[in-house]
């Protein structure tokens, strides 16, 4: 599978899985509007200071959940 092909299959299956609210909003493109919401995602992915209000965190949930003792 080359590179195109990829992104065109990640373009297709979120077309096919649009949110509820961009459902709601409807579109006469759907694919387009899947293309659009990738490439930001890919940018804002890449970049952690491309969208100014936004912090992405890459952690795991060990580290983000307390681990709990069970009790005896």
């Amino acid at each position: 599978m080359t590179h195109k092909q990829s992104d065109q299959d990640r373009v297709e299956s979120r077309a096919h899985h649009l949110l509820p609210e961009e459902e709601a909003v409807g579109s006469d493109d759907p694919e387009a509007q899947a293309e659009a919401i990738l490439a930001e995602s890919d940018i804002r992915a890449a970049d952690q200071n491309a969208a100014p209000d936004t912090v992405l965190e890459r952690r795991t949930s060990d580290q983000t959940v307390v681990a709990v003792e069970p009790p005896d």
